[in-house]
């Protein structure tokens, strides 16, 4: 049997509590081990050290770049483009290998034929067994079946190389990683899912992190601008509720509007359809979830607020990125 591929792992970090157990479970993962781990500390400033130590037979490889607070996309394009190996394993700082990784990713590394470029790990989400899942878990849940997530990511290098890697116009993590794959893909390589598994844990989250996802909808606009509409099929990227919020958001507008004007029943008529619009996206959230006091309150909280948040974001991102030329055709 020929030997498996070399490969770098790249991470990068903020310097979350996770990055110790990230490090801790790559360590632990015996076999075929990375050439080097490159830690990339994105944080503003340089206060606090990382815990290295947790790396253990590992600690030698560790080198640690530092990006000043740049963002997922550039902290992994300062990542790669130091890498000396065929191969570039991106791990997000909040996952943890499991104790065969490194076996079955030198499986997976070894089996990728000359055409293809990317090989994506399988990721698990473990959710609590003694009650229903929150809608948080349940969205972390959804990595299990997203495509190309750079949680645990294996890319040639040279087909880094050629399409020059993250646009660093995504700002957050998110779509960054379906933008490469799409380009990766145009440029002529194929992706594939290998056979490594990855958990993933469902981190702490405040009460209010389902709006700040909805800065999300802005990078949208970038991908539409980028690789035109027909990009989710493409990316195998859920087409999520922004309709649903457009018409949601309008019908408030127009109650606001015919409200000021003086059409009482037109004002009233759009109230009821923003009122059932707001209740079914509450409902669609609480069902599944364990319906406690708390989750139904932030649930109630949170659905009158989204969607306008959405569809703010989302026109923010349409004026921003107007200027933006598209890639050439699909692939």
């Amino acid at each position: 049997m020929s030997a498996a591929p070399a490969y770098t792992v790249v991470v990068p970090t903020i310097g979350r509590p996770c990055l110790a157990q990230c490090l801790r479970a790559l360590a632990a993962a015996g076999g075929h081990v990375p050439h080097e781990v490159i830690l990339v500390d994105d944080r503003p400033g340089t206060e606090g050290e990382l815990p290295l130590a947790a790396a253990g037979v590992l600690i030698d490889r560790i080198r640690i770049l530092r990006t000043g607070g740049k963002g997922p996309a550039a902290a992994r394009n300062a990542g790669w483009r130091t890498v000396e190996t065929p191969w570039t394993v991106f791990l997000d700082d909040d996952v943890q290998v499991r104790p065969d990784w490194s076996r079955r990713l030198a499986e997976d590394l070894r089996q990728a034929g000359e055409g293809i470029g990317g090989v994506q790990g399988r990721l698990r989400v473990p959710l609590p067994q003694d009650r229903r899942p929150t809608d948080w878990e349940r969205t972390t849940k959804g990595l299990e079946d997203a495509a190309w997530a750079t949680a645990d990511m294996a890319y040639r290098t040279a087909a880094l190389d050629r399409v020059d890697g993250f646009d660093e116009r995504f700002p957050r993590a998110f779509r960054e990683d379906a933008d490469l794959a799409l380009r990766v893909r145009r440029a002529g390589w194929f992706l594939v899912r290998g056979r490594r598994v990855t958990r993933h844990p469902v981190r702490p989250a405040r009460w209010w992190a389902s709006l700040s996802a909805q800065r999300g909808n802005a990078d949208d606009a970038l991908m539409n601008r980028l690789h035109g509409p027909g990009w989710w099929a493409r990316a195998r990227a859920p087409r999520g509720r922004l309709p649903r919020h457009l018409l949601v958001t309008g019908a408030a507008l127009a109650a606001t509007g015919c409200a000021l004007a003086g059409h009482r029943r037109t004002a009233a008529v759009c109230a009821g359809l923003w009122g059932l619009g707001t209740a079914e996206f509450a409902l669609a959230r609480i069902l599944p979830g364990p319906r406690t006091a708390h989750e139904i309150a932030k649930m109630l909280g949170t659905s009158v607020l989204i969607p306008p948040l959405a569809v703010r974001h989302w026109l923010s991102g349409i004026v921003r990125h107007r200027h933006v030329q598209p890639l050439g055709g699909p692939r």
